[in-house]
């Protein structure tokens, strides 16, 4: 989790223009990939939230059986009476950091999907060494789809849609999982909260770094993947804040974000500021640069869970 060290005080403004497609090409890249507005760096307590979004209550399990490590790595929730289909296939989401929280806003939305969390330590290094090796995401399921067989008893158990979710530095997972080809064809989903960074080349972001998911962003824009990416409005110290990434993500399929309004059924005290869409690839930015807003951003998963992945994967 990033440190309350980190929010510091906010340089020049992001430009937000009028977006979408066919809109013209920046003129330059520093123009559009800036750092958060000055009139985004605010903060909320717990008690104008109503809530605190670090430390949520807690709904329990709903209608899933408790976590189970019967899978190579990290722990899976999984329905107390699965349902898989006549071919047994299942829905499958794997989550990086933050595993405990996200379960609070999983079980509140979905009903048949099996859940992953995974969670390494602090900072992106130790999620991008678990998954830099090629294989380990198509081992890592096929470790879900028996520890699935053995739970249901149907040996042709098998994952129908495969999606991959992180929270802060969780992306470092994501990363690597997008440069192995068997993810490339396999990987339905990504949803990437408030958790997108690189370093600097210069004065513009690290490209490179930014690839695998610029790939994946094209893809869903293009309505054959679905991408949902947030951000806050938090600027960390030396390397790009997860701003400036969602809109590079946005520039490079030509588009630009456009101001929005704050909703008041935004969760956890999150206030929209900035939205993107094209295809299946969404971009919303909230303000915020604390602790709380960093944490706020889990909350806006369960959003994600009900609005997109739900529909998409049939209800589950």
């Amino acid at each position: 989790m990033i440190s309350r060290r980190t929010f510091i005080a906010a340089l020049p403004p992001a430009v937000l223009g009028v977006s979408g497609i066919g809109a013209a090409q920046p003129a330059a890249e520093t123009d559009i990939v800036a750092k958060p507005a000055p009139s985004t760096q605010k903060q909320k307590s717990s008690e104008e939230r109503g809530i605190n979004p670090c430390n949520t209550p807690d709904p329990g399990f709903g209608d899933y059986a408790p976590w189970s490590r019967d899978v190579a790595m990290g722990q899976y929730i999984a329905p107390q009476r699965p349902r898989l289909n006549a071919r047994g296939e299942f829905d499958l989401m794997i989550h990086f950091h933050g595993h405990e929280a996200i379960r609070k806003e999983w079980v509140q939305v979905m009903r048949s999907s099996v859940l992953v969390g995974i969670d390494l330590g602090l900072g992106s290094g130790p999620y991008e060494s678990a998954f830099q090796p090629r294989g380990t995401l198509k081992s890592l399921v096929a470790s879900m789809e028996k520890a699935m067989a053995k739970r249901t008893g149907r040996e042709n158990a098998h994952v129908r849609r495969l999606g991959l979710s992180a929270w802060s530095a969780g992306y470092g997972a994501i990363q690597n999982c997008l440069l192995d080809s068997w993810a490339t064809a396999h990987v339905d989903v990504v949803v990437l909260l408030d958790g997108l960074h690189c370093g600097y080349r210069g004065k513009v972001l690290n490209e490179p770094q930014l690839k695998p998911f610029m790939d994946f962003s094209q893809l869903a824009a293009s309505g054959k993947r679905l991408m949902v990416v947030s951000h806050s409005s938090i600027i960390p110290p030396g390397y790009a804040s997860t701003t400036e990434t969602a809109n590079y993500l946005i520039m490079k399929l030509g588009g630009r974000a456009v101001r929005a309004q704050p909703r008041g059924s935004d969760p956890m005290g999150l206030e929209l500021v900035s939205r993107y869409s094209r295809g299946n690839f969404h971009v919303r930015g909230f303000a915020g640069n604390d602790k709380l807003d960093h944490c706020a951003q889990i909350g806006f998963f369960r959003d994600v869970l009900r609005v997109h992945v739900k529909p998409r994967w049939g209800g589950q």
